[in-house]
């Protein structure tokens, strides 16, 4: 009896030594990632590089086996270090029952390297088991003034030192005015709306570099060319007084978009001189709101124009083009105009007074026959007037206005070449739009040059 009662304990004790040094192999088993993602929020004025740290914890009475700890990207700028290990990957590592180990991440940013984004991401994969989990990585690639879900509370300017960085959202509240400078860069992350309750005024200068730009903050290809690279510029109700001036939308889902009326007796947005390109939604989206535009270039967007619900609006000498590319589908019209919004299958609509003066209305390579659509429902206040314009329409709109209409005649842009996703929309000596509008008080062109006070061209540019 004595020696059989040895012999339990002594298999007992082999039995539980075996279960401790097993290994725990379901892909349920207990483990916790003590980070989802690593932000390196430290501005990086020279070469940067910073180290954080997480665990990995094994909250099982098993050892652990993990299959691989390694970095995703192809030639990452993070490098890894598993318990002493360096990567870029580390396989077959072991965990003891209830310990954890180290996974220690740099990141080397150079400055200099002018074409990195200025966010560099990257992620770390950790598989046990049959089972995939993820560390996110998120450095800062440039330096510049970094703002997550940034609220201007007071009247804020912005001058052109470092280019700006958008991330989460960047809101203006009601009532603050929110000025940018001259010069200055706003690149605006994937997920960062830019909402307006109060007022922006940039201040832009014709040259090229003194024009403010707004677009994504992706700047390696060849995301760097992408339509909806970040949402765009909303306006809400409140929103009041906002004036750009030779400003550069880029690359936006929608670029600029609007609701509602002004609350004072002022338009609600102005654009002078500005260019919105390459927007994948819209470029101006409005419903009964109201904008006035001079010598703007609104070029390859899903729709360029598309005013809804009535509102006011003045479009004096504006291009209004697109060109079916790699980007971009040209399946809607570049204008439309409406009095009204359909909610739940009933039209509701609004007065509508839009004026488009000395404009060019124009699209190709898509599945479009009227680039100008006109629609109307009730009976609404409803003036819509063309005055001096060239468009492609083969169905002419009705319930408007128009005057000086050149229909159906190529504008012959300067050059355009959608395998190289080049466009230059000024004019060609001999194009049907020049010296085929009337004098509409504007004295220069979206480049800053003078235009004649008798007979300018159509568009916004003159062909000097």
């Amino acid at each position: 009896m004595k020696a059989y009662g040895i012999l339990v304990i002594s298999f007992l004790l082999l039995f539980f030594s075996c279960k401790k040094e097993s290994f725990i192999t379901s892909p349920d088993a207990r483990v916790t990632i003590t980070a989802d993602t690593l932000k390196y929020d430290t501005v990086f004025v020279s070469s940067g590089s910073v180290y954080q740290t997480f665990k990995i914890i094994n909250e099982n009475n098993q050892k652990l086996r993990l299959s691989s700890v390694k970095l995703m990207g192809a030639a990452s700028l993070y490098q890894i270090n598993v318990d002493g290990i360096p990567g870029p990957q580390v396989n077959n590592i072991e965990i003891e029952s209830n310990d954890s180990l180290y996974v220690f991440v740099q990141v080397n940013i150079n400055q200099n390297a002018n074409n990195l984004p200025f966010i560099v991401r990257d992620s770390i994969q950790i598989s046990y088991n049959g089972k995939n989990r993820l560390v996110q990585l998120e450095a800062w690639g440039q330096n510049a003034h970094f703002f997550r879900n940034k609220k201007i509370t007071v009247n804020e300017t912005w001058n052109n030192d470092l280019p700006y960085v958008i991330l989460g959202s960047l809101t203006i509240d009601t009532n603050k005015t929110f000025i940018i400078n001259k010069g200055c860069r706003i690149y605006v992350h994937a997920d960062a709306p830019i909402i307006v309750d109060g007022s922006i005024q940039v201040n832009g200068q014709k040259d090229t570099i003194d024009r403010v730009y707004f677009r994504g903050d992706r700047l390696d290809d060849p995301y760097r060319d992408f339509p909806a690279g970040w949402p765009g510029i909303f306006f809400r109700g409140a929103s009041k007084d906002n004036i750009f001036t030779y400003a550069v939308i880029k690359n936006a889902y929608q670029a600029i978009a609007s609701q509602d009326l002004p609350v004072n007796a002022n338009p609600k947005i102005t654009l002078n001189e500005t260019i919105i390109d390459n927007a994948y939604d819209a470029g101006i989206i409005a419903i009964n709101s109201s904008v006035r535009a001079r010598n703007c270039l609104i070029s390859n967007c899903g729709k360029n124009i598309f005013l809804v619900k009535g509102g006011d609006y003045q479009f004096t000498h504006c291009t209004v083009v697109t060109y079916a590319n790699r980007f971009i589908d040209h399946r809607d019209q570049v204008l439309l105009v409406s009095n009204f919004i359909t909610v739940n299958n009933v039209p509701v609509s609004a007065n509508l007074n839009a004026l488009f003066r000395n404009c060019i209305f124009w699209g190709e390579n898509g599945l479009v026959d009227n680039e100008v659509v006109v629609a109307k429902n009730g009976n609404t206040t409803f003036n819509v007037n063309f005055d001096y314009n060239l468009w492609k329409v083969q169905t002419a709109p009705t319930n408007i206005t128009s005057n000086q209409i050149i229909n159906n005649q190529n504008p012959q842009f300067d050059s355009v070449n959608t395998s190289r996703n080049y466009y230059d929309f000024r004019l060609k000596t001999g194009s049907p739009a020049i010296n085929k509008g009337t004098n509409a008080g504007v004295t220069i062109d979206l480049d800053g040059k003078p235009r004649p006070v008798g007979l300018p061209d159509l568009g916004c540019f003159e062909k000097q």
